[in-house]
């Protein structure tokens, strides 16, 4: 029954033959109907078969009986009961017949009471039709006692080690394409089983579609044949459709060239919403960060770049060069968030949500704050695997709502589905449980990832396929220090790892070109206080809306501001509410560039205010720190300055 639970399938549906008929058949039974009734009815069935590709009629080759019920829920619209018969609420006859369900509207997704009723048909039709492609008998039997014995978790679907060599499917739902577009993956470490719950829940024309893969085929198929703007919505499950009937309806005559997305960049002067056209993508690059010592840092962490060029520049190799057009799909939980660091990850209190960031802030992030390298290896991919994959980015960052787990929905995970739902390649099916550095060499094993354009390093730097941590740059500073201070430290992190009380005492003796060293060492300090204080002030204020802590101060209710306003940075489709479904389309940006600049000009407001009232949520000896950090700063610079003038230099501002 459509959106009241599961239809019934009749044990009768196993005794069907192979007899040979003319296609779909949908009888009306008129018992009981008056000739009025009996013309309204018909003119719906007339409708809904006109809406069928004809291929779904001429496989689903039998004679469906529709009858009106007064044995239905009054919320319910119809349901397909058994294999030939299609039951309908018969509350709904009377305006269908006097013509009012045409104008009458409803909260429903199609609007209209009558146009609900065509859905309906169409939806309960696909239910049958999806049930009615079985395998042969001994084949069913086999296929069933596998998945038993392998979907042990009752997880979702046939696992694919269960279905055998032949082309045909189980049923329509079960078809591991349709499953990972629409939000049923592979489970990883599970080989073949799939997810159990669907994350694809913003922009939903109809949320009952997540709550089965049989539900999902029912409910979009209702949308492929009745929703001109299907196409533009949802293309690749538009594509999906129209590959598997080898036909589509009629769409709109042309759906826009670019995708919106909101840049989550942390300049929150700058305008968040941004378009990317897929024909101006050179290259998708697997961008990884690499390891260090942090315990969820070790494996590295994955993102993908995608290489876009200037406005006017032809598409090719130069494009590389466009570093300020370039952006990265970048899994995370928090918009300020580098790499997870809590055993919170473990357990999936963390979302994860697809942000789109701007290159040159990753590469910040990483070589300066973090001190890790990145490397950008170019995905072997043909053109129009790289358009799908923008396109299925574009799809994802506007529905998507997950749980991180470490070990089993990391960051290397997503990604792989990201790349898996987008190319279809093959090659990416059998991946499975990988972490970052991981997946990067299984994509090399492959010949999906081109890793010899790091072979020579200096030409990758220049090239930008990789970008140096910040460290040795340090440690070139802190050898400075070393050569003209007589301190004890042997590297870089031994220095910062002391207090800045510490670091302050060799201020006074250090010359004009130690002190330019120690400028930039502290101001490294700095970076890494800022960044261990950022992870202090959200666990604590996790921590206090878990325990449902009223008590939250000035700067709390600040912070609770931040990230509340800071929300549709990560989930954008909340700036647009219950309208639409699906890809925002060019009626509906007008609308999003308002409220996101209205939403970024509350950040930039509030972000003024951030840094002094934030401090009272830092632990006394973490805001200590900061405080002298800071002092340190402040002194070393003066102490240059004065350097720098007794020097006979221009005076430094």
């Amino acid at each position: 029954m459509k959106r009241q639970g599961a239809w019934l399938l009749a044990g009768a549906m196993l005794l069907l033959g192979n007899t040979a008929h003319a296609g779909l058949q949908l009888q009306l039974k008129t018992e009981g109907l008056t000739p009025a009734q009996q013309q309204a009815s018909q003119a719906l069935l007339d409708e809904a078969m006109q809406a069928l590709p004809p291929r779904f009629i001429e496989q689903l080759d039998r004679r469906i009986d529709v009858d009106w019920t007064d044995d239905m829920p009054g919320n319910a619209y119809g349901q397909a009961s058994l294999v030939s018969e299609l039951d309908l609420n018969r509350n709904l006859l009377a305006s269908l017949t006097d013509g009012s369900a045409a104008t009458k509207k409803t909260h429903r997704p199609h609007g209209t009471v009558r146009r609900e009723m065509l859905a309906t048909v169409v939806h309960e039709l696909t239910h049958i039709y999806d049930r009615s492609r079985l395998w042969p008998d001994a084949e069913r039997k086999l296929i069933q006692r596998c998945t038993q014995r392998n979907n042990s978790s009752g997880l979702v679907g046939i696992p694919d080690q269960c279905r055998g060599q032949s082309d045909r499917r189980f049923t329509l739902s079960d078809d591991p394409r349709l499953l990972d577009l629409a939000g049923w993956q592979q489970y990883v470490g599970r080989r073949g089983e799939r997810e159990q719950h669907n994350r694809q829940i913003a922009r939903s024309p109809d949320i009952y579609e997540t709550s089965s893969p049989k539900e999902f085929v029912a409910v979009n198929m209702e949308y492929f044949l009745l929703d001109p703007s299907y196409a533009c919505r949802r293309p690749s499950l538009y594509r999906y459709y129209q590959e598997h009937f080898g036909w589509a309806p009629a769409a709109k005559d042309t759906c826009s060239k670019t995708f919106a997305f909101l840049n989550a960049g942390s300049d929150f002067a700058k305008t968040p919403l941004g378009q990317v056209d897929p024909e101006r993508v050179y290259a998708v690059d697997y961008l990884l960060a690499e390891a260090n010592q942090n315990l969820f840092s070790r494996w590295g962490h994955s993102m993908l770049r995608l290489v876009i060029c200037a406005p006017g520049r032809p598409r090719g190799p130069d494009c590389r060069l466009d570093l300020d057009q370039h952006l990265v799909l970048s899994y995370r939980a928090f918009v300020g968030d580098v790499q997870l660091s809590s055993w919170d990850g473990l357990v999936g209190k963390y979302p994860s949500r697809l942000f789109i960031l701007p290159l040159s802030q990753v590469i910040d992030e990483y070589t300066k704050t973090e001190l890790r390298s990145l490397a950008s290896v170019p995905l072997n991919l043909s053109r129009r695997e790289i358009e799908d994959v923008v396109g299925r980015a574009a799809e994802m960052h506007w529905s998507y709502d997950g749980n991180y787990f470490f070990l089993s929905n990391n960051c290397a995970v997503e990604e792989l589905k990201l790349l898996r739902g987008g190319t279809n390649n093959p090659q990416l099916v059998g991946l499975d449980n990988i972490m970052p550095n991981g997946l990067l060499e299984v994509l090399k094993g492959r010949g999906l990832a081109d890793a010899s354009v790091l072979d020579d390093p200096r030409e990758a730097l220049r090239l930008g396929y990789r970008f140096d941590s910040f460290r040795e740059r340090y440690q070139a500073m802190f050898e400075i220090l070393k050569k003209h201070l007589p301190i004890k430290q042997e590297t870089v992190e031994d220095w910062l790892e002391l207090k800045a009380a510490e670091r302050r005492q060799w201020f006074e003796q250090a010359d004009l070109r130690t002190s330019a060293a120690l400028l930039l060492l502290e101001q490294a300090s700095f970076r890494q206080q800022l960044l261990l204080a950022q992870d202090e002030v959200k666990q604590r204020y996790l921590g206090a809306r878990e325990l449902k802590n009223g008590g939250m101060d000035k700067a709390n209710e600040t912070l609770k501001d931040i990230l509340a306003n800071s929300g549709f940075l990560s989930r954008p489709a909340e700036l647009l509410g219950t309208k639409g479904y699906g890809l925002p389309q060019p009626s509906e940006w007008e609308h999003l560039e308002s409220e996101s600049s209205q939403r970024q000009k509350q950040l930039l407001a509030l972000s003024g205010d951030l840094d002094k009232e934030v401090r009272a949520l830092l632990e006394p000896g973490r805001a200590a720190e900061m405080a002298a950090n800071e002092a340190n700063v402040k002194q070393i610079g003066e102490h240059l300055r004065k350097l720098h003038k007794a020097s006979g230099g221009i005076e430094l501002p």
